[in-house]
Order: C-alpha cells, then sequence, then structure tokens
C-alpha cells in the first residue's frame, strides 16, 4: 500500500488505454473503494454500473453525445477506448446525490492511481444521459427506479503518461 497524498499528488486524467482488461481483483478493489466513501446521512444512495468498454450501449451514449454537441470524426470516444467504465447513478430525489458521487468517484480514480492505473473522471455525458433519451439510457443501464446518472470513470492500464495538473494556490486558496 503506497501513500494517499501521492496518489493525490500523481494522478492525471489518462487519455490512452492497452487493450489489458482489469483484473477481477483490481475491479473489486475500485468498486469497494466507491462503496466505501461517505454519503450524506449514511444514505449509500449510490449505484455502480460497470460495463466492459466494448458494450454497445456505450457506442449509443457516444453518439446522442456527439449528436447534441453537433461533434463528428472524433478521434476517441467520451471513455478513450479504456476496458471498463463504470457510470454512478444515484436517486434524483435527493439533493445530495450529485455531491456524494463525487466523492466516490475520487476514492475510485485515487484507488485506480495506487494500483497503477489509469482512469479519468467522466462528465461529458451529462446532457446524453439526462436527455430526452433519459428513460431509454436508465434501463438500458439498468439503474434503479428513480435514480439518475451523476458521474462515470473510465479505467484501464495506461497506454500514455501525462503529468497532473498544475495550480496557483495563491490565487485558489484564502487563508481567513
Amino acid at each position: 500500500m503506497g501513500n494517499v497524498i501521492d496518489a493525490v499528488k500523481t494522478r492525471s486524467s489518462t487519455r490512452g488505454y492497452t487493450g489489458e482488461p482489469l483484473t477481477p481483483k483490481e475491479l473489486d478493489s475500485l468498486i469497494h473503494a466507491g462503496l466505501q466513501a461517505p454519503t450524506a446521512a449514511n444514505k449509500q444512495e449510490i449505484h455502480f454500473t460497470v460495463l466492459k468498454g466494448d458494450h454497445p450501449i456505450l457506442k449509443e451514449i457516444e453518439d446522442e453525445k456527439n449528436r447534441l454537441r453537433d461533434l463528428s470524426d472524433l478521434e476517441h470516444n467520451f471513455y478513450y477506448e479504456a476496458p471498463t467504465v463504470i457510470i454512478l447513478s444515484a436517486d434524483k430525489d435527493y439533493k445530495w446525490s450529485p455531491l456524494d458521487a463525487g466523492i466516490a468517484v475520487e476514492n475510485m480514480a485515487l484507488v485506480a492511481e495506487e494500483l497503477g492505473l489509469g482512469n479519468l473522471i467522466i462528465g461529458c455525458i451529462y446532457d446524453a444521459l439526462r436527455g430526452e433519451k433519459r428513460e431509454y439510457f436508465s434501463s438500458a443501464l439498468k439503474f434503479p427506479a428513480n435514480y439518475e446518472y451523476e458521474i462515470a470513470l473510465a479505467v484501464g492500464h495506461k497506454a500514455v503518461e501525462k503529468a497532473p495538473h498544475t495550480y496557483n494556490a495563491q490565487a485558489q486558496v484564502t487563508y481567513l
């Protein structure tokens, strides 16, 4: 086991993956990291839908995202051909669901980094999964009743490396 501070410092969005699938142990570690995330009032309302990167519904989501944004001929799909995509959904009537899903996906991203896996937190499919085809996608992704898309995570073995982003602490932090 490494150090969470190191995982935070070294993690960056991965936009290139090998075709090697995750092992059951790797996937189990990621899912449990999401399940262990704190939720408001311990509601534990986050649901995780795990898909292989070649699942046909991912192409449909990609097509709908591109249609809504009037995009075509993109070099990569929204998950950069990762072998695994995990879509987090939550109770649409619970006001803390978006925050709870964000916490869960960050837990998963940090565990992925600790395991040496690349990962990409995905928000760009929000309009596709919350738009006019919402019910279709919710059913196809087997979301529980009254649940909707919150955020997703692409994960796999890195084919590319990218340095973590820089920041300007003086401009972004105020101490009172």
